[in-house]
């Protein structure tokens, strides 16, 4: 286990100081057998800071915590007494611990985010958000550098902007750009093979530097202008472009003088769908946290040079009988696990952990944090407009979350469940003419879709021309893991509702699946287009015992389960795609073993196509440039081995 951790940070800064410590005995919960497993542990415990993890009987993780002193916060967990319901019911499944010394509090709690991200326990805070966020990305390794949009990890060489809020943001912002400063966004292998402007340039969105039309001085100009502009100096760049203008009319230019108006329109679409009331402020996150009925929701701002690169909210999971600012602490580690903090983070209260927590951002940023409660002027009303999103969002969630529960208990009246469902599985197949087949998943819950848990099934042994046998093959291979990972269902992974796209002949196939496997309490509904498929048809569900129900036409109910339906089609529907898209993309060459995409560029330039270099001789494939005779040989052997 010491080397899992390891490779999370540097192998100099934590290190595994204790084993795993074992009870062995029954695995239901034992309040006594917990506190012996945590007592055995405590003997051995430094006055050291460091994370800890408490595992159930299975070994997985029941909890990641923090320590200043780890004898003393894991000591906590023996005096019963004082424990909440869930703290106690966590200890009552604890059966063995880990633990993990580390220099400073700081750096426990940067591990501890990475570990609740890794490991996602079933009693920590958690950041529900599978979205990692959009950046601006100005690559800086090209001589004309290409803008272009990211996601993931930042190891291209250039400038990130972000985080964006959403795609949405990202792609408006983007689309202004190229019209403010007419910066190229096409691949480096499609700006080599130009001879002529693309669209982009006709459209003036684009300086066209693939065949000329500017130059790189001109070109590198127009880059710092933007980086200016992304760095929240609009205002020179503004009065650079309008003096331009101006010149360009003075000297009779209209048509150059047309082309910069037009770049001062772009400039001031941004600074009027982005710029809010700021000034001061440069970088900034803010974050307000709202509270109802049990449900915590935490609205998060991102302010970079003045400029609003939009908002989003947070509804952190298990975060019952947890304290707003603990919630609030762990909600910040874990979202700048991978998010760049910002110089200046603007929250509504003061955290008992601050301090600390300023210390782990700013050493992970590599600059001084500042982490601030304000209290007037532009600050404060920026800290007010977050809080007021934060209690609005979290009100429609609500409003949400009570239709959504009502909805899944007339689910259980109809299809006869036992409890409202807490896990539906929709399943879809999707071809064409029986190619690029595959099978896809969906899910939902009470809180709306998983699109986290979404999956696909690649088409391996069924006739891609029969539905059911596609079908048989995606459940099966679906039911087979999951009694194999979680044959206890302990988990969260097994559903209590599946809905078929499809009728008598879907729902069938399945059965049969669910009988062999031995698995005979899953529901399973198959969802068929009624007999007119109009706006005025009504679905017909197929229930296991041969029943047909249909719901009137209006019913909340019915658009619900026509939205789950329409739910696992796009997702299909786009998988298909895909896999079309990278078949068409495909060559012959990539099946041979050996063979890179620098030697295969090189077959494909020298003969034209895949099927050329099959047919080629043995002396044809040794003349190829950059093709050594064993290379050859080995290409050679591969289309004509008997």
């Amino acid at each position: 286990m010491a080397g899992d951790d390891r490779q999370l940070r540097p192998p100099d800064r934590f290190n595994e100081e204790k084993a795993t410590y074992a009870i062995r005995g029954a695995d239901a919960p034992d309040l006594e057998g917990g506190v012996a497993a945590i007592r055995n542990v405590l003997k051995t415990l430094p006055l050291k800071p460091g994370v800890y993890r408490m595992h159930d009987a299975k070994g997985d993780v029941l909890y990641v915590g923090k320590a200043r002193a780890l004898k003393n916060r894991v000591g906590n967990y023996v005096q019963v007494d004082r424990l909440s319901k869930r703290l106690q019911r966590m200890v009552a499944q604890t059966r063995s611990m880990t633990i993990v010394t580390t220099n400073n509090e700081a750096e426990a709690l940067l591990l501890e985010a990475q570990l609740i991200k890794r490991y996602r326990p079933a009693y920590n805070v958690l950041l529900r958000d599978d979205k990692s966020f959009p950046f601006i990305l100005l690559r800086a390794d090209h001589q004309f550098p290409r803008i272009q949009k990211h996601r993931g990890a930042r190891r291209a060489k250039g400038d990130y902007y972000g985080p964006f809020a959403s795609a949405g943001s990202v792609n408006n912002t983007l689309n202004a750009l190229q019209k403010l400063f007419l910066l190229r966004s096409c691949t480096d292998g499609f700006f080599k093979t130009r001879d002529r402007p693309c669209l982009l340039y006709q459209i003036k969105r684009c300086s066209a530097p693939c065949v000329g039309r500017i130059d790189e001085a001109a070109y590198a100009e127009l880059v710092g202008d933007s980086k200016k502009f992304l760095a929240g100096k609009a205002t020179d760049v503004q009065a650079k472009l309008g003096a331009q203008m101006e010149a360009a009319a003075a000297n009779m230019d209209f048509e150059l003088a047309a082309i910069l108006r037009d770049r001062l329109k772009a400039l001031t679409f941004i600074q009027g769908t982005q710029f809010i009331n700021a000034e001061g402020v440069g970088d900034a996150d803010i974050f307000a946290l709202a509270c109802h009925e049990g449900l915590i929701g935490i609205e998060a701002f991102f302010i970079r040079g003045g400029q609003n690169w939009g908002h989003r909210s947070f509804f952190p999971a298990h975060t019952a009988d947890v304290p707003e600012d603990e919630v609030l602490t762990q909600f910040m580690a874990q979202f700048y696990e991978e998010v760049p903090p910002a110089r200046m983070i603007l929250i509504d209260r003061v955290l008992p952990d601050a301090e600390v927590l300023i210390e782990a951002l700013s050493e992970q940023a590599g600059r001084k944090v500042e982490m601030t409660v304000p209290q007037r002027g532009v600050r404060k009303r920026l800290l007010d407009q977050a809080t007021r999103n934060a209690k609005e969002a979290l009100e429609r969630r609500l409003a949400e979350s009570t239709t959504q529960a009502r909805l899944h208990r007339e689910l259980a009246e109809l299809f006869e469940l036992g409890d409202p469902p807490d896990r539906i599985e929709v399943y879809d197949n999707s071809h064409i003419q029986g190619t690029n087949a595959l099978g896809a998943m969906v899910v939902a819950g009470p809180e709306g879709f998983r699109k986290g848990q979404y999956r696909k099934f690649n088409i391996k042994e069924a006739a891609t021309d029969d539905d059911y046998a596609m079908m048989r093959e995606v459940l099966t291979r679906r039911f087979a893991r999951a009694l194999e990972e979680d044959p206890d269902r302990d988990g969260e992974t097994w559903p209590d509702l599946v809905l078929l796209d499809g009728g008598h002949g879907q729902l069938n196939a399945a059965k049969a699946v669910l009988e062999d496997l031995g698995i005979e309490d899953v529901c399973l509904v198959g969802v068929a287009k009624g007999p007119h498929h109009g706006r005025e048809g009504r679905e017909v569900f197929h229930l296991m015992d041969g029943r047909e129900l249909t719901l009137p036409v209006n019913a909340p109910l019915l658009f619900y389960l026509q939205r789950l339906r329409d739910e696992v089609h796009r997702f299909a529907i786009g998988a298909h795609r895909a896999k079309r898209a990278k078949a068409i993309g495909a060559s012959p060459l990539d099946e041979v073993p050996g063979i890179g995409p620098a030697r295969k560029k090189a077959l494909l330039m020298h003969f034209g196509t895949g099927r050329a270099v099959r047919n080629a001789s043995l002396e044809d494939l040794r003349k190829a440039p950059g093709v050594s005779a064993a290379v050859a040989q080995q290409v050679y052997d591969f289309y004509h081995a008997r």
